[in-house]
């Protein structure tokens, strides 16, 4: 044999360019997309880069490869939930047969595992509410109470009016008011706000006895005087003499709702037996309860109300018709006239009047 006409064998490719080689990577992704659909993703990628770098294929071969391995991923990827299904339902089966042999019933479980009943909660904050429910296990949800559907932001300021439990679902639904505000007859209704009553006339003991009745909050009360020359008192010193303070104007009117933006405000007089005035002034904020008091008194100008008139300065009570006349019961640091005239303050105080501080005539101690 001549060696120079043996025809040259072609050389051998690698291991991993071979079709077996391509064959058992494609398998592979079958088999690893069984397991972890993410590892056979990987594996499936690496396969399609072999296929068409490595793979001594024609082009349609290598098309047809691709498909193949996306159709193994899906395959494998089938086959392991089914496997997965599978061993579950062994699983719940085996489950069901040991409770069964056991004795026990099959609702145990979840009822073992409910919350405590619900306590009540009505009549405290809605933010305390809430946490309390969830630390017995319950979700909490909650809404406005009245029939206004406001958005509830600081559930510290609100308070539990009405609740209702969801056993089923482990829920409560808490309805709340503002803590100001009056909790509805029901969940969703108006807000039950006091009225108003008519107090114009009586004692303010009489008027705070009412208001206590009609359901306002003396919270709310102001007060205030009706006298130029009267200083307003507080609550504890008209309550000290509650039969001589008269209520003679009141804000808001009669019948008109007292809500949680309502101020009530009374307008108080105060007289005696022993006063010359005993009446309310025609308005507020117009008269003097002492005459004499007023820096216009005795000049040309009249008294600014007809319901307290001027004193006669002939008459026997003594009005002032000059320097050393006395006058009675002044207030002092009022206004006064003529200069020169005395009296006495509430306290029995001598008072005399003449120039103050600001060079106008005021009581002041004699």
């Amino acid at each position: 044999m001549n060696p120079y006409n043996t025809p040259t064998p072609a050389p051998s490719r690698p291991w991993c360019k071979t079709t077996p080689a391509m064959l058992g990577l494609l398998a592979l992704v079958a088999l690893l997309s069984a397991f972890s659909l993410a590892l056979g993703f990987l594996v499936m990628i690496a396969a399609v880069v072999a296929v068409w770098v490595l793979s001594p294929w024609r082009w349609f071969v290598r098309i047809g490869a691709t498909f193949g391995a996306l159709l193994l991923l899906t395959v494998g990827a089938g086959l392991g939930g089914r496997l997965d299904d599978s061993g579950t339902g062994k699983a719940d089966a085996k489950t069901g047969d040991e409770v069964r042999a056991s004795g026990t019933a099959v609702s145990a479980s979840p009822s073992a595992s409910r919350p405590a009943k619900a306590a009540d909660y009505t009549g405290r904050s809605l933010d305390e509410a809430e946490k309390d429910a969830r630390s017995a296990g319950y979700t909490a949800t909650h809404h406005d109470a009245a029939d206004e559907s406001r958005t509830i932001i600081l559930r510290s300021g609100w308070m539990v009016c009405f609740q209702k439990t969801a056993t089923a679902a482990n829920n409560i639904d808490f309805a709340a008011v503002r803590s100001s505000e009056p909790c509805p007859e029901k969940d969703g209704g108006p807000l039950p706000w006091p009225k108003m009553p008519d107090v114009v006339g009586a004692t303010y003991d009489k008027a705070v006895e009412e208001l206590k009745q009609a359901g306002v909050d003396l919270d709310r009360v102001t007060l205030d005087d009706v006298y130029l020359d009267v200083d307003t008192p507080t609550a504890t010193e008209a309550a000290e003499d509650g039969d001589d303070w008269r209520v003679c104007f009141q804000s808001p009117d009669k019948g008109t709702k007292v809500d949680s933006a309502t101020t009530v405000r009374l307008d108080l007089g105060q007289w005696t037996d022993a006063d010359l005035v005993r009446h309310c002034p025609s308005e507020k904020d117009t008269t003097y309860k002492i005459p004499a008091n007023d820096p216009d008194y005795g000049g040309n100008s009249t008294d600014r109300s007809s319901s307290a008139p001027h004193r006669d300065s002939s008459s026997s009570s003594g009005g002032p018709t000059g320097g050393g006349t006395s006058v009675g019961t002044v207030h002092p640091g009022s206004f006064c006239s003529p200069p020169g005239a005395t009296g006495v303050s509430r306290a029995g105080t001598p008072m005399i009047c003449g120039p103050g501080s600001d060079g106008r005539n005021r009581w002041h101690s004699a």
